[in-house]
Parts: structure tokens; C-alpha cells; sequence
């Protein structure tokens, strides 16, 4: 069953970013000190965390943070504990993702090896293996994922997560430093940064926000020291300034204005090992947006974009479903890091948003997209590339790129199913909006198909005629023109080189009736004419 458009939430916080210039040796050495004591604290509180699982409750959180403050503050501890919880939420969300994602390849393998050898899949479903000997090793890697799937299981149900603070990505390429380019001291200085904590929530009706880590608005910031570092202070009450000045280019304005209102602003401190630079990260919430309704949002008609491995396809529809204008094309490229990937991701989103406000639409189409049920390695086991390409799209990240970009130029996004947008696109589109000039792809019809079903349309261009000659029978044909368009349910009037008033203007008057061709009809004719004509 295909589930209906929903309009997606707007964010709910936003974050700016800025670099700490002008730093001097004993400022950046505060720096490392502070947040190497406070990530030495982090990690223990995760480490008590963990060990807790399910048997955590209020008093042990309590208990946790009168431990953290004897060694820092009240306000460091409350940023601690506050993210060892949310490490721990994540980390058993994640932890059911990989459940799910063995127990998809579980019901995958069962499936197919249930199948007779060679039999072929349909309707998406892959179907039994290729050999006996293909079905013999998957029949052992079942063995396995199934082994797998116990233990799993068993930490899930135990509430047993397992996190390295500073990231196991990071933790694995210690044993793989030649293929990284780096030595064993430039991997060191980056894992213990990584494992430094500098972060402090913030406090709505305190001054400036924040009382941990506090900026002015004009760029000053400064640091409460933790009680083991307080003789570092060069300020009242165990205060840390810093000679830097931080100003946000991005959303300096309503940083500035929430800052001057004492309003709640969250910061964090973090350390680039490559580049040798220290960058300060400001984030707050917004108040939650009313939401709009999905008839709001047709009113003006959508533009559709359907997502691709390289590029968006985007295309107008008006609010009957109609293609307006020429297909958009707005290209990216996904290889090299991952900066560079965002700048793409982002480059290619303004473009859709600017071309939204020029035709004047305030909804932007988009699929759904999900692939954690197509990822699976049982599913596409020989498809490499296919793999890979499903595994590369970032479809989470770029709706909540699209998403956060949308509501800042005052768009609305509207999420559709993505079922046979592709398949029905290609069926009912890309024949009739092709010419000779232009050449609609695949692409192209999928961005239309996932724009009708934005506006609540059926994605065929027209219904099927009525069975009956008497459209009152079985209603109106439905066609592509709104209901104030008149005459929009007659059929088409020929096209004739004589006007409809070219014989009274000649004088030549009506044309008679034309004898029928049908030797039935011409008996009927016959029999009329000798009932109508007078006896004598």
C-alpha cells in the first residue's frame, strides 16, 4: 500500500561554527588541559554508565553527578552526565539498527535457500542461487549470522552497549597507520583530542546564555576553569578570557540577538589536529513552527526532485499536475571527503531552492528514500557496484540539508512514497513530454511522478475511458485542466479548413442528408419514406 505525502517538520535547532584566531601559546595550553581533564572525566562517567544499563535510575544519575562536580562544577557535571546519556541513547539505537539489519539477512537467506537451484526472482524478490556450490556457502554463512544474531540479541535484551569515546574508526586505524600516512605520534595527538571534552549547555535567563563557556556579543569569550585548574585563572571567579574574539558569519544577527536577550546558547570547544586550529561551535533551539497543511502547500503547485547517484532531477508542476516549462538538472560529485561531499550536497540544494522561489512554488517534492532493507549483503550478494552505490547515497543527510535550507528560505518539504515513481514515471511521462528538441531521461519522468503524488494525483496522465458510451454512467474521464476551465469535459472539435458559416455567408444554404452506405439502412430509409408518403 503506498502511504500518503506527509509535510515534513522543520528543524528544530541550528548550529554556527568559527574559528578561534589570534590564540596565544598559554590560552591554547588551557585549552588542552581543561579538556583533557574533563574528557578523562567523561570517560569514566561513560564507562559507570554503561556498566548500569538498564538498572540506571534518578538516584545513580545524582550520585554520578555530586562525583563529577567534587572534580570540575555543578555546570561541567551537568554537561557531562547530559552526554553520556545521549552517547548512550545513540549507541542503543544503533544497536537495534544492527539487529534489524542481521535479521533482515537472516529472513534473506532462509528465503532463497528455501528455493530450488537456479530458480529465478520476481517482483523484486531475489529469488534461489545460482549453483550448489553458492547454495552451500551461504548455507555457512547462515551458521554464522545466525550465531551472530544470538549474541546480539542477548546485549540488546541485557541493555550492554559497546562505545569508544573518540570514535572506533579512529581506534582501528592504530593498526593501520602506514595506509592512513600517519606516524604513531601524529595518530596519538589526534586520538586524544578526540577524546577531550569542551562542551557546555546552555542556561536561558543566565548571562549571556551560558555560564560555563561564555561569549559577548562582542566576540569576547571566556571559560570557567574546573576546581583543579583554578589557578590558571586570569579573572574573577575562576574565569579563564581568552584574547581570541569569535563573530559567527552565518546567523550572526540572531546569534547576537540571543545572546543580548540571555537567552539559552550551547557551545563547544574542539581542536582540528591537521590543521593546528581551535574552532568554537554555537547552537540553540528554535521555538517549534506551526505546521502547514498539505492543501496549503498545493496551492501554488510543487517542484519535484528526484535523487540521484550524481545529480537531482527536478521538474514544475502546476497544482492540477501539470508539467510546466523544461526539466532541471543540477549536477554533484560524492567523491573525496567528506567536507567536499557536503559543499556538493549543499551547492546542488541551493540550486533547487533558488529555482523554487523563481517560479514561485512554496513546496519542494522529494522521496522518502530508505535503503537499509536494500543494503543488505544477502540481497544483492554478487551486485557489488550496486551495493556500493546504494550504500554511498546519503539520503539522510540530504534531507536534513534540504530540509534545514528549505525552512531558511521559506519553503515547505513534502515527503512521498517512493513506490514505482521510477517505473510509473517512465510509463506515462517520458513519451509524451519528449520531442524532437527535447529528450526527457528516466530521471526526469520520476521527478513528475513524485510531484503528482505530492499533489495528491494519480501519477497516469489520464483514467481509463468510461465502459459505457454515457459518461453519467460511470462519471467524467479525468483530465489535466482545472475545474473552472470551461468546456474541459467535451471532446475535441475537428479541425476544418471551412468555417462553420462558410455556406449561409455563400448562399449556397444547408447540405442535404447524404444517402446511407448500408443496404440496411437504406431498407429503413425506404420504409420511412413510404409511411410518410400520402395515399391515393
Amino acid at each position: 500500500m503506498i502511504a500518503d505525502p506527509v509535510v515534513v517538520s522543520g528543524p528544530s535547532g541550528v548550529a554556527v561554527r568559527d574559528r578561534l584566531k589570534h590564540l596565544t601559546e598559554q590560552d591554547s595550553e588551557v585549552l588542552r588541559l581543561v579538556g583533557q581533564h574533563l574528557g578523562h572525566l567523561a570517560s569514566g562517567d561513560l564507562k559507570a554508565r554503561c556498566a548500569d544499563g538498564f538498572a540506571h535510575d534518578n538516584q545513580r544519575w545524582a550520585a554520578r553527578k555530586r562525583e563529577i562536580t567534587a572534580e570540575s562544577s555543578s555546570r561541567w557535571a551537568g554537561s557531562i552526565t547530559k552526554a553520556t546519556h545521549d552517547q548512550w541513547a545513540l549507541a542503543r539505537r544503533a544497536h537495534l539498527a544492527h539487529l534489524q539489519n542481521l535479521e533482515r539477512g537472516v529472513e534473506t537467506l532462509r528465503a532463497r535457500l528455501a528455493l530450488p537451484v537456479g530458480e529465478p526472482g520476481r517482483g523484486g524478490v531475489p529469488g534461489g542461487y545460482r549453483s550448489q556450490r553458492e547454495w552451500f556457502a551461504k548455507s555457512r554463512r547462515l551458521a554464522l549470522l545466525d550465531a551472530r544474531l544470538a549474541v546480539v540479541r542477548a546485549d540488546y535484551a541485557a541493555g550492554r552497549v559497546r562505545v569508544v569515546r573518540g570514535g572506533r574508526k579512529l581506534l582501528n586505524t592504530r593498526h593501520h597507520l602506514a595506509e592512513a600516512g600517519l606516524t604513531e605520534q601524529q595518530w596519538r595527538t589526534r586520538w586524544e583530542a578526540a577524546r577531550w571534552f569542551l562542551t557546555a549547555d546552555g542556561e536561558s535567563g543566565k548571562k549571556y546564555g551560558n555560564e560555563t563557556i561564555r561569549i559577548t556579543p562582542d566576540g569576547q569569550i571566556s571559560l570557567k576553569l574546573p576546581a583543579p585548574l583554578a589557578d590558571l585563572a586570569n579573572a574573577a571567579h575562576g574565569r579563564y578570557v581568552f584574547s581570541a574574539r569569535v563573530g559567527f558569519a552565518h546567523r550572526d544577527g540572531e546569534w547576537r540577538e540571543r545572546v543580548a536577550a540571555h537567552q539559552a546558547v550551547a557551545y563547544r570547544i574542539h581542536y582540528d589536529t591537521g590543521r593546528d586550529r581551535w574552532y568554537v561551535t554555537a547552537s540553540w533551539q528554535h521555538p517549534t513552527a506551526r505546521e502547514v497543511g498539505l492543501d496549503t502547500v498545493r496551492a501554488d503547485g510543487v517542484v519535484a526532485v528526484d535523487f540521484n547517484a550524481d545529480h537531482f532531477a527536478g521538474y514544475q508542476l502546476d497544482r492540477h499536475g501539470n508539467p510546466v516549462g523544461d526539466p532541471r538538472r543540477f549536477d554533484f560529485d560524492l567523491a573525496g571527503p567528506a567536507s567536499r561531499r557536503d559543499a556538493q550536497l549543499r551547492h546542488a540544494l541551493n540550486g533547487v531552492l533558488l529555482w523554487a522561489k523563481q517560479v514561485g512554488v512554496s513546496a519542494v517534492a522529494v522521496e522518502d528514500l530508505n535503503f537499509d532493507a536494500e543494503k543488505t549483503r544477502e540481497k544483492h550478494g554478487r551486485r557489488k557496484g550496486f551495493r556500493r552505490l546504494l550504500s554511498g547515497l546519503p539520503t539522510g543527510v540530504v534531507r536534513a540539508r534540504l530540509v534545514s535550507m528549505a525552512a531558511r528560505a521559506g519553503l515547505v518539504v513534502v515527503a512521498v512514497d517512493p513506490a514505482y515513481t521510477s517505473r510509473w514515471g517512465h510509463q506515462h511521462w517520458r513519451t509524451p513530454l519528449s520531442s524532437t528538441k527535447r529528450v526527457l531521461t528516466r530521471h526526469d519522468a520520476a521527478a513528475v511522478a513524485i510531484g503528482r503524488r505530492a499533489l495528491g494525483h494519480r501519477i497516469r496522465r489520464r483514467t481509463t475511458p468510461p465502459r459505457t458510451h454515457q459518461s453519467d454512467g460511470y462519471g467524467h474521464r479525468t483530465v489535466q485542466a482545472g475545474s473552472e476551465v470551461p468546456e474541459r469535459e467535451e471532446t475535441r472539435r475537428p479541425a476544418t479548413d471551412r468555417a462553420p458559416d462558410a455556406r449561409r455567408r455563400a448562399g449556397t444554404g444547408t447540405r442535404g442528408t447524404s444517402v446511407s452506405n448500408t443496404v440496411r439502412d437504406t431498407r429503413r430509409n425506404r420504409t420511412r419514406a413510404s409511411m410518410l408518403t400520402p395515399a391515393h
